[in-house]
């Protein structure tokens, strides 16, 4: 069995597992889901190319989002070149298979949510 088609372990505090808490426990932090759907629409990126795509994320928190999204098998991280030093961001296949549930998400957010005239008024 390939590690794509290997389920991951995942926990889940009732008393019967249930895979939509699994799911969410993967992309449920705040820059997880954003991070899916930038390598989704714009493909491998380098770090400061992601970085560029993502509005509003320090250095520090893409660098370890993307650790734990290695982690959680949804990314992987390949060295491009020693010199200059370059590495590379993809999705592996089981995170380019959250694309539906990524795409939802937007969708829902197109339908339901508008932008906020300040961060005071905003929900956070």
């Amino acid at each position: 069995m390939s590690e794509e088609a290997e389920p991951i372990d995942v926990w889940c505090a009732g008393e019967e597992w249930c895979p939509v808490t699994a799911t969410a426990t993967l992309i449920g932090r705040k820059w997880h889901p954003v991070i899916v759907h930038r390598l989704l629409e714009h493909g491998p990126c380098g770090f400061s190319e992601l970085q560029e795509h993502v509005d509003g994320i320090s250095s520090k928190v893409l660098s370890s989002t993307l650790e734990d999204l290695q982690e959680k098998r949804l990314v992987t991280r390949e060295v491009i070149s020693d010199k200059p030093f370059r590495v590379e961001y993809d999705l592996t296949d089981r995170g380019a298979a959250l694309e539906s549930v990524i795409a939802a998400m937007a969708d829902w957010g197109e339908r339901h949510l508008g932008p906020a005239e300040d961060e005071e008024s905003a929900l956070a």
